[in-house]
């Protein structure tokens, strides 16, 4: 459709509601007696669209994506039992069989010369208005053939779908301006360059670099380079080359996107709302942050949801996200269609991508080809590590693009670590970090399993002056806090599992490390002498693995790690070169390990399939469930947390009570329920005359906001209510 698409748009915008002069409708919105029963307003639209003067392609197309801009086709078929009760679909409620057609109700209820006066201040004349515009035949068409990727309109379709859908909600939000970024925002980039001139320094030679490159970029350099001004430099290339589009700066953990959220609405602005956050635990971040404003419940709960819509919206020009949240477009979650017309000339940032488990890593390659190939977007990829193998199939997914690479004398100056190799298990080597702790080192520990943690955490804390345990199994409230602890300097001691290992502006003296898999110990040394700023620090790692550590990381990756480690002991006295980690990362994954390469295989090949498959304005519950079901979490809710939970949602505070639940993976749920650790209870409450009810699953599990929850430990059931 190309130049013509936003005119066409225009279109669809101005006719998408003109059914709503509908006689029967109009009492509706006024309260009054009506006979509309179970019709469709979308589907009066139709007959003013027929009778515009225009080729036939393009009505066709504003047909199909009015009459599915409310209820997806599927759904929208039941609805014309109103007017052929003889179809077998199955009866709906209040249908009776001296409803009128379509034909008759049109004419009879439906001011078209109203409609043709309203049309006259757009500028636009229509010819004769027909009734006889083929409801039946477009609706059924539309279930028997729906309109795949295979088709030349495809994208037309879902694009002015998705366009439609964004401006009926931001219309009927009242907005009347979409903010855009602006050369303005970009000031904080010029003013650290200046405030660097000033010390004789300059932005690094990658981020100079990144600054002047259009098109795809592929960044590697080492943690704490500034790979974030990086991408901020590129981006401001592409906007004035490209012009504008959405920006999503891509993280996989909630604690790194906390943290980058709150980095880049600081640098361009608070005031201007032009960075957004949406992740799954979006709720427990802005629940704290309005504590701080000391709000009431009922404004909290307000200011909150108006926050979290506004998030989710158009709104805000750049958005930190999980790659979830642009994922699930491809498995045709409700709103996928609004998800491709956002991703339409956008700029993707993918920062940490080596994080990801292999099965998302293919979900992620599709979306790039996808994003590139048909959605023009533009995409920078960043990585302190990654293998080559993993590479490739990036480049591959990207096409053209240009490669970046932090050059050799910053590699050497950022000589900042020794990787010490520790005989034994951490855990019993607890009395030596103490001396360490005793001595006024600031301390990290990170281990492999929750338990494990919460075991060192006990015995080292005793004569840490401030310390923090953070792992995967707090309940979403207490995370946050704790998060936000960390930032404070006084903190001398954090223990924790891998949830450490992302972006947190956190810098510590040394670290003391269960065995793990090479890029995973990258990210972990990444948090100590972050700002190089005491010389070369210790990073000891423990060779003895715990038995439960086989159902976290891969045992052959683990021991081919120490192997890489070993050698830069030998050859390097243990001092990390970070130019030549490559080699070691390359070593550890030279490929593919089997199970991996086959589970990457796997879900790229059904995630391909079901794009095929995937058609605008048409349901597909298969591919989503398929989407949700790759989480392996379940919330249950600690029974020390019940009390407040049941007053949250007394009060109709229903984020809060969420917040007191704690994630476990459907492994342990399933094994807890067998053993009655787990058992499902109700909470009832009236909202005016309705009683509602909230199912959950509580646990006796001992829980507490220092450790968490204890896998090993119960308190007595307290109620005989939970069945």
């Amino acid at each position: 459709m190309g130049d013509r698409f936003w005119g066409v748009l225009r279109y669809c915008v101005i006719f998408h509601d003109l059914g709503k002069a509908h006689r029967e409708f109009q009492q509706l919105l006024k309260r009054l007696p009506d006979q509309w029963k179970l019709q469709r307003h979308e589907l009066f639209s139709l007959p003013f669209v027929d009778a515009l003067d225009m080729d036939a392609e393009r009505k066709a197309i504003m047909r199909l994506v009015i009459a599915g801009h409310h209820k997806d086709f599927s759904t929208l078929r039941t609805y014309l039992q109103y007017y052929d009760a003889g179809e077998s679909f199955g009866m709906l409620e209040g249908i009776d069989e001296e409803s009128k057609s379509f034909e008759q109700q049109f004419e009879e209820k439906v001011d078209v010369a109203l409609i043709k006066e309203l049309l006259r201040e757009y500028d636009i004349t229509i010819r004769t208005v027909s009734s006889e515009t083929g409801v039946y035949s477009l609706v059924h068409g539309y279930n028997k053939m729906p309109v795949y990727p295979s088709e030349n309109r495809y994208y037309t379709l879902m694009m002015l779908f998705g366009g439609l859908k964004w401006c009926d909600h931001l219309g009927s939000a009242l907005v009347e301006n979409v903010p855009v970024l602006e050369a303005e925002d970009f000031q904080f980039l010029t003013q650290q360059q200046s405030e660097l001139r000033e010390q004789g320094l300059d932005f690094y030679t990658h981020q100079q670099q990144c600054a002047i490159t259009e098109g795809n970029l592929i960044l590697t350099a080492p943690t704490g380079s500034g790979k974030t001004e990086s991408a901020m430099l590129w981006l401001q290339k592409q906007l004035k080359i490209t012009g504008q589009g959405r920006v999503f700066y891509i993280l996989p953990f909630t604690a790194s996107i906390n943290a980058m959220y709150e980095r880049l609405n600081k640098a361009i602005g608070p005031e201007k709302e032009k960075v957004g956050m949406l992740h799954g635990k979006l709720n427990d971040y802005l629940n704290n942050y309005f504590d701080d404003l000391q709000y009431d419940v009922t404004t909290k709960k307000e200011s909150i949801k108006n926050i979290r819509e506004r998030y989710r919206s158009i709104l805000p020009p750049v958005k930190v996200t999980t790659p979830f949240q642009l994922l699930k477009h491809l498995f045709g979650i409700k709103g996928y269609e609004q998800g491709f017309f956002e991703m339409a000339g956008s700029y993707l940032i993918f920062d940490e991508i080596h994080a990801y488990s292999p099965d998302v890593f293919a979900q992620i390659k599709v979306l790039l080809e996808l994003a590139v190939k048909h959605l023009h977007a533009k995409v920078m990829i960043m990585t302190a590590t990654m293998p080559r193998f993993l590479q490739k199939e990036l480049e591959n997914s990207i096409g053209v693009f240009c490669m970046v690479k932090a050059d050799a004398a910053l590699y050497k100056s950022f000589r900042r670590h020794k990787v010490v190799l520790q005989e034994g298990l951490l855990s019993n080597y607890l009395d030596k970090i103490k001396e360490q702790l005793k001595a006024g080192k600031k301390i990290l520990v990170v281990c492999n399993t929750v338990k494990s943690s919460q075991y060192a955490y006990k015995e080292l804390k005793r004569v840490a002056q401030k310390s923090v345990l953070l792992h995967g199994s707090f309940t979403g409230h207490d995370r946050s806090l704790k998060e936000k602890d960390l930032l404070e300097e006084d903190i001398q001691l954090l223990v924790g599992t891998q949830a450490i290992e992302v972006s947190l502006d956190i810098d510590y003296d040394m670290i003391y490390s269960e065995p793990a898999p090479i890029d995973a110990l990258i990210q972990r040394f990444g948090r100590v002498n972050r700002k190089r700023l005491n010389g070369i620090c210790d990073c000891v790692v423990f060779i003895e693995s715990n038995e439960e550590d086989q159902y976290i990381y891969n045992s052959l990756t683990v021991e081919k790690t120490i192997k890489a480690l070993e050698t830069i002991v030998v050859e390097s006295q243990g001092i990390i070169d970070e130019s030549l980690l490559q080699k070691a990362i390359d070593e550890v994954y030279d490929s593919w390990v089997e199970e991996d390469r086959k589970e990457f295989e796997e879900r790229y090949r059904y995630l391909k399939e079901a794009l095929a498959m995937l058609a605008p304005m048409f349901a597909n519950k298969h591919t989503e469930e398929d989407f949700y079901k790759q989480f392996d979490g379940i919330k249950i809710l600690p029974q020390s947390q019940r009390q407040d939970f049941v007053h949250h949602l007394q009060a109709f505070d229903f984020i809060n009570a969420e917040s007191r639940k704690v994630q476990i993976r459907k492994g342990r749920f399933i094994s807890w329920l067998q053993s009655q650790y787990i058992k499902k209870d109700t909470f009832a409450f009236e909202k005016g005359k309705k009683v509602n009810t909230v199912p959950y699953y509580i646990t006796n599990k001992v829980y507490t906001s220092e450790l968490g929850l204890l896998s090993d430990e119960e308190d007595p059931w307290e109620s005989d209510n939970i069945f």
